[in-house]
């Protein structure tokens, strides 16, 4: 039994182990490794026999357990996630600068509150290609920052402060002659390789505060990247301590690319989810209608981060329900279905939240304030399995530096484990 100390310090030390969604894969992987779990190449035969496994695709993780007696129409239980946050990418040729100071060439990532990511000490993590198609993480702690104009300089910012995402979003990370600088060469430095060498990128930007603790008794909790890194250390963590061999096939699917559109190889509306599944099927045997079986005894848990109640802007919100950090993870129900869920996923939620004995709160957006989608209603469509969207709820969403309950992350873990077990 862990206390609430041990795991909030431990989901805090996921979000710095995972400055990128190719960091928080491979982060994800360690820890499921030192778990028992088996990595699996792509292009190789897998096992067939039970076990744990896991496969990493670009920035996406996905590791499921095999129980013993599982055949080709066993269902799965499968909590979705993703890996990736709201942010800034850098572009090619991305050593640049102005006046005399030495900027980096980035694009908007996503849909991030661009002015809380002003004067902050950033640092730029991702990936590295070499011309022989080796792949090298690499981050490089404090390195950049996106300076304010000085209120001296403009009188009315605290009126309405408006930033043009090319002119006023590229950070500083020095001073000199431009022409001599070369960003990639010290990325190449960091991670050991030779510049001439690094053939492609995939580069982003990171708040490199460290998660905090504060306020009354410690019970709040501040980080980057809790949309949606919070989901995926629930995951982690339920499926690790998972203590018997469920009677489902059991599976944590964090996904790349949400905050895009989640419309490539390794976000959910690609092919990775259903080759994988196909794949576990075919190896227990599967013929025919098997893995059309299999799925129709499937549910899918979507979490990803959600809103709690603001103070200061009660009016945004609905005006009966009104989710509050701290009181529970959220149902998330949209009647376009923006979420997936529908009667039946509320039903296995709230016996997944019994059983693990954590309360829940339900989460609906006020009419004329639209709210966003996530991987739930993907991969209903894709795959047709039964899904219900939920997550933990935040405030500051899509900041570089978000806010949460230090309970609410634990009482989801809970739940998804109360749901990997079969309640």
């Amino acid at each position: 039994m862990h206390n609430t100390d041990e795991l909030i310090a431990d989901f805090g030390a996921f979000i710095q182990a995972s400055p990128s969604s190719y960091h928080a894969a491979a982060a994800g992987a360690a820890r499921l490794e030192g778990a028992g779990f088996t990595r699996l190449d792509e292009a190789d035969a897998w096992p067939t026999e039970a076990g744990r496994y896991l496969v990493i695709r670009d920035g996406a993780l996905v590791a499921w357990i095999q129980p013993e007696g599982a055949t080709a129409t066993t269902g799965f239980r499968i909590l979705g996630a993703h890996t990736d946050s709201p942010g800034f990418k850098l572009k090619p040729k991305p050593s640049t600068g102005s006046d005399g100071w030495l900027q980096a060439g980035v694009e908007v990532y996503g849909g991030p509150l661009l002015n809380s990511w002003l004067d902050r000490e950033l640092e730029l993590a991702g990936r590295l290609v070499l011309r022989d198609g080796s792949e090298h993480l690499v981050r490089t702690g404090p390195y950049l920052r996106i300076p304010q104009l000085a209120i001296h300089l403009d009188r009315e910012a605290n009126n309405g402060l408006t930033l043009n995402r090319q002119r006023h979003t590229q950070p500083v990370y020095g001073v000199g002659d431009r022409s001599t600088a070369d960003l990639v060469a010290h990325l190449a430095a960091l991670a050991g390789v030779e510049a001439a060498e690094v053939a492609g990128y995939d580069i982003l930007t990171a708040d490199t505060q460290a998660p905090a603790r504060f306020g009354q008794n410690g019970e709040l909790f501040a980080a980057g990247r809790m949309d949606n890194l919070s989901s995926v250390w629930a995951g982690l963590h339920a499926l690790e301590t998972l203590a018997a061999d469920p009677a489902h096939i059991v599976m944590l699917a964090a996904f790349d690319h949400e905050e895009l559109g989640s419309e490539t190889r390794s976000g959910a509306s690609g092919p990775l989810l259903a080759e994988i599944t196909e794949r576990i099927a075919l190896g227990l045997g599967a013929t025919g209608t098997d893995l059309a079986r299999a799925y129709a005894a499937s549910w899918c848990l979507s979490a990803d981060a959600g809103h709690s109640v603001h103070p200061n802007y009660g009016e945004m919100h609905d005006p009966a329900v009104r989710p509050l950090a701290g009181s529970g993870p959220l149902l998330k129900i949209n009647a376009n279905q923006r979420y997936a869920t529908d009667a039946h996923g509320a039903a296995l939620f709230a016996r997944a939240c019994e059983a693990a004995g954590v309360n829940y709160q339900e989460f609906v957006s006020n009419n004329t304030v639209p709210c966003g989608s996530t991987i739930g209603p993907l991969t209903a469509t894709r795959l047709g399995i039964r899904t219900v969207d939920v997550g933990v709820p935040l405030l500051s969403m899509h900041s570089a530096r978000e806010l949460c309950h230090v309970n609410d992350p634990i009482a989801l873990s809970g739940a998804i484990g109360a749901f990997f077990a079969g309640a």
